[in-house]
């Protein structure tokens, strides 16, 4: 009995390894884990050498629909969903394949994740909350994130149809301004 115990214990401090290294916050942390906060507290200086940021969590549904956000999210969340479909991976074994997977495709595209961790696993549970949804764009066929039970029988995705300011960030004026 008390090997198993050894080896629960051992595989909680991998997982909330994995996720600081991913950047989770400590509430995830506590959530996804029987870890004591104490022991966190600990895990998380001695994985990032500083304490934890403190403060509210981003709980809002509304911050997965502005563009760039949305995007992002719909990304992550449908490759999240293939995992639990055809992988056989469920619960946080999930979020962190897909997170992984998510910050691969966005670096394979030269991009900066817009997506942390902390909102991939909020993302997540508003999904099965059924606070959000996919739903079809229209024009290309993919799916992206909406609230549930909004109105979008034609529905268009900000790829398609980016907003006018979509892409005149700083940062990007600044790229513009090196090449010229």
């Amino acid at each position: 009995m008390r090997n198993k115990s050894v080896v629960t214990e051992a595989r909680e401090i991998h997982i909330a390894v994995e996720l600081i290294e991913l950047g989770a916050r400590l509430q995830l942390l506590q959530e996804e884990t029987a870890l004591s906060r104490e022991r966190l507290l600990k895990l998380y200086k001695e994985v990032k050498g500083v304490s934890p940021s403190k403060g509210m969590l981003p709980y809002s549904t509304d911050w997965f629909m502005s563009w760039q956000p949305n995007i992002h999210s719909s990304l992550f969340i449908g490759i999240h969903q293939f995992l639990l479909k055809n992988a056989g991976i469920k619960g946080v074994e999930a979020l962190i394949k897909a997170y992984r997977l998510y910050l691969e495709q966005i670096g394979f595209s030269g991009g900066d994740a817009v997506l942390s961790v902390t909102r991939a696993w909020f993302l997540i549970r508003f999904f099965e909350a059924d606070m959000l949804q996919l739903t079809t764009c229209v024009e290309c066929g993919g799916n992206f994130v909406v609230h549930t039970n909004e109105l979008c029988g034609h529905y268009t995705c900000g790829i398609c149809r980016p907003p006018s300011r979509a892409g005149k960030t700083k940062k990007a004026a600044e790229e513009l301004a090196l090449v010229v």
